[in-house]
This record gives C-alpha cells, sequence and structure tokens, in this order.
C-alpha cells in the first residue's frame, strides 16, 4: 500500500470516529514514523510501505480511533519550539500556554522591568542595582515542566523553582529538563501548594497554568481531555476557582518587590480573577489577550 492510500483510508477512518482534521492527524503520525517531515509524505505519495511500517501505522491509527490524543501516540508536543514529552501524568500543552510563557521571559530578561513607567521609574530610583542580579521565578503546577524549561531556555541566567503535588509529573518534568539541558537552574519541588516551599523563599516572577475547569464541567470537555488528561490537572473545584483563591492569598508573600504574577485564565474567568486578587489587594496590571482575542492571561503585582 502507497503512502497516499494509506493516508486516504486512515483519514476516513478517523472520520467516522469523528477526530477532528483526520488527514492532518494521520499525516503528522505518519510523518512520526518514517521520520520525515510532513512536508516529505507530499514527495513521496507512491513510496510503499513495509509490513511493519503498515502494522505500526495500523495500531496508532487505531489507538487515535479511541480518542487517545496525537502527543500521547508521538510521545511529545512543541512548546515554544521546544519537543516536550508528554504521557497520561501530565496535562498536554495548549497553545494559548505559549503566550504565558513568552510574556514571563519577557519580563524575566527584561531585568523584571514592570510596563509600567511610573513604578518603572521607581525601580531604577530605589534597585538601581535589582537588573544585575540572577533572577528567580516559580512555575506553580508544573506538569510537563513546559514553563519552567522554556522560562529557563530563553532566559539563560535564571533560576525556576518547578513545584507539582504529582510525583509522576515532576518525573516527566526532569526529563524534558534533562533533554533541554536546563536541569541545572531547575529545582523540582513534590508537594500540595505553596506549603511545600520555604517560608523565606522570595521570586521575581510566579507563573501559573492551575486547574480551572469547574467540576461539574469535566465530564462535557472532548474525550482526549476527559480520558487522557489528568484530573488534577483539569480540576479547578466547584467553579473552577479553587487555585485562584489559593494564589491570591498566599502568593503574595512569596514575591519579591517589583515582582510579577502571571496566570493563565480559563474561558469566562477573567472579571471573577481580577475581582479575588483585587480583594487581595493585588493590583492587576493588565488582562493580556489570547490569539484569539479572549482574555487569558493576568497579571498583577503587590
Amino acid at each position: 500500500m502507497t503512502v497516499l492510500e494509506v493516508i486516504q483510508r486512515s483519514a476516513a477512518f478517523l472520520a467516522k470516529k469523528e477526530v477532528e482534521s483526520p488527514r492532518l492527524q494521520v499525516e503528522l503520525m505518519l510523518a512520526h514514523l518514517l521520520r520525515v517531515r510532513r512536508m516529505d509524505l507530499y514527495l513521496n505519495f507512491e513510496r510503499i510501505l513495509t509490513p511493519k511500517e503498515l502494522e505500526d501505522l495500523r495500531k496508532m491509527i487505531s489507538r487515535r480511533g479511541q480518542r487517545e490524543p496525537l502527543q500521547h501516540i508521538v510521545g511529545s508536543t512543541s512548546f515554544c519550539g521546544l519537543e516536550i514529552a508528554v504521557n497520561a501524568n501530565v496535562l498536554v500543552p495548549r497553545p494559548e500556554t505559549e503566550l504565558l510563557a513568552e510574556l514571563g521571559w519577557e519580563f524575566l530578561n527584561a531585568g523584571c522591568a514592570t510596563p509600567n513607567a511610573e513604578m518603572a521609574g521607581e525601580l531604577r530610583e530605589t534597585a538601581p542595582a535589582y537588573a544585575a542580579q540572577n533572577f528567580t521565578a516559580l512555575d506553580f503546577g508544573t506538569g510537563s515542566g513546559c514553563l519552567a524549561i522554556a522560562l529557563a531556555a530563553k532566559s539563560p541566567t535564571a533560576k525556576v523553582v518547578a513545584l507539582d503535588v504529582s510525583p509522576e509529573a515532576l518525573s516527566v518534568a526532569r526529563e524534558n529538563a534533562l533533554r533541554h539541558k536546563v536541569e541545572s537552574r531547575i529545582r523540582f519541588v513534590q508537594g500540595n501548594g505553596l506549603s511545600a516551599l520555604d517560608r523565606d523563599e522570595r521570586f521575581d516572577l510566579i507563573v501559573a497554568n492551575p486547574p480551572y475547569i469547574p467540576s461539574g464541567e469535566i465530564a462535557s470537555l472532548q474525550p482526549e481531555v476527559r480520558n487522557h488528561d489528568p484530573r488534577l490537572a483539569l480540576d479547578g473545584g466547584s467553579d473552577g476557582l479553587d487555585f485562584y483563591r489559593q494564589l491570591a492569598l498566599e502568593a503574595g508573600t512569596f514575591l519579591k518587590p517589583f515582582g510579577r504574577m502571571m496566570l493563565e485564565l480559563g474561558d469566562g474567568q477573567s472579571a471573577a480573577v481580577q475581582n479575588l486578587f483585587q480583594a487581595q489587594k493585588w493590583v492587576v496590571e493588565a488582562i493580556k489577550p489570547d490569539y484569539n482575542a479572549h482574555p487569558r492571561i493576568l497579571v498583577a503585582h503587590q
């Protein structure tokens, strides 16, 4: 069977299983299997697949037809240009989270200078040596480590603490840090919330993509999410806001002067999260939109 025939038949199968973008999914799996670029498949439509290649692809297509995520099948995903290993123990990184990572490393690389002009002037006057130090960041609920690793990779002098309640998730995160050679600048901490940290730790930046799905809505999510992403990484409590409450209440003591909190928000949660933080005397500097113009990243300081 040729490459083109396999693509056509497999895409038809996945379409019946209601998999989104079935042809694209097949092409990505086949390119991964053959270790070629997806574009190269179009130059080799007449190539005959070997029996082993056909069998291996059949297994992959079967798994995808059962709505197992493509990222689990191929074992990784791309995040900010970095290849990040994923499995059933960690949330598959979403494209929106790349915006959070980018805002985070831009803040660190700018010497943690605030975009607020008044505070920037205050920083220069009261802390002229501030930009000379090595900056620190906390990734709250690191999961696969994608945020911590992106910050370390894009901010070459920054040191990052990657915190997660799940030892299995931290194992994946450590593997990813080793892959990208940033393990020496990331400290992995296993524990339930900020209480796992030393009380005297202070960070220039705290980032988090916390669980924010209301408990009652998890059953209605796509099968790829509800059946394969860990519930711990999804469940934000009855209204989806439990972790935002915790961070609004507790995170301020872990932030340095002129430090920033940056949080990813669920759809429709921006006003509620802003109110939670303002009630705890945070200054909400901005709520940044994602690539679809949805309010997505809250930036705050104390």
